[in-house]
Order: C-alpha cells, then sequence, then structure tokens
C-alpha cells in the first residue's frame, strides 16, 4: 500500500511550489494505478488546514474546494482511508519513544503508525520519517 503524507498533497496542488509539476503527475499516476493508496485522516487535515491558510502563499483555497479535492481522492477505487486501529497506539508509543519524537514529529509519528498498522510504505518528502524505526518510506519526487 502507497501511504501519502501531506505535503505531497499540498505540493500537487499549490501552484507555486517548486515541486508541483512533478507532484502532481506522481499523484494522477498513483490515483489512477492498480495499487492501493492509503489516505492517513492526519494527512487530510492538514492539506484542508494549510490549502485553506491564507497567510500561506500559494495554496489559497475555500474550504469548500480543499474538501471537494480530498472527496475526489476518496472517491477513486483504490483509496482507503486510514484511521486508528487496535494497535495504533502502541505503535505510536514506539515511534515517539525510539524515534525522539517531540512537539511537530508527534505528527509525523502518528502517520508513521497508521502506515506501519497498515504494512505501507510511505511516500514523503520529508526526511524527518527517517527517524522512525521499522518505518518504510520513500521520497517519489527524488
Amino acid at each position: 500500500m502507497i501511504v501519502i503524507d501531506a505535503n505531497l498533497l499540498l505540493y500537487a496542488y499549490g501552484e507555486s511550489s517548486s515541486h508541483h509539476q512533478k507532484a502532481r503527475a506522481w499523484l494522477e499516476d498513483v490515483l489512477s494505478g492498480g495499487e492501493s493508496v492509503g489516505l492517513p485522516w492526519q494527512s487530510l487535515a492538514a492539506f484542508v488546514r494549510i490549502a485553506t491558510d491564507p497567510r500561506i502563499p500559494g495554496y489559497r483555497r475555500s474550504a469548500q474546494e480543499a474538501l471537494d479535492e480530498v472527496s475526489r481522492w476518496l472517491e477513486q477505487p483504490v483509496v482507503r482511508l486510514l484511521v486508528p486501529g487496535e494497535r495504533t497506539f502502541a505503535v505510536f508509543r514506539q515511534m515517539v519513544v525510539e524515534g525522539k519524537a517531540s512537539g511537530p514529529l508527534v505528527s509525523d509519528a502518528e502517520i508513521a503508525a497508521l502506515t506501519i498498522e497498515y504494512g505501507g510504505v510511505l511516500h514523503t518528502a520529508d526526511r524527518d520519517f527517517a527517524r522512525f524505526p521499522g518505518l518504510r518510506w520513500v521520497n517519489p519526487l527524488t
């Protein structure tokens, strides 16, 4: 399963990003492909939060536009919404402790835990995920 971090979603839809074209093409290929795609709840909420923040250039969307985009992703046959399961807290705890996560990195630990629980490979442009033991991850933009 391909698990997608928020930064790739934002790059794909932030026209001012230097990664926009590559991320957009990658996301379109993934969503129309045959491999299962997991979208963590946290990634979707982060996309909406950042895409609607008027202080962040390049992502200015109304809440309705951002939510409509998320709905389109979730309607794709290969996409699955990833939500916490029975093992999430135990894995999350391990990610926080062994990955020495605090502050903003705790959100990364949440996504790492979900990715591990679902047996996926996290696709992200954020190297901070290297800190989490047992997490398989790749940067599709390199």
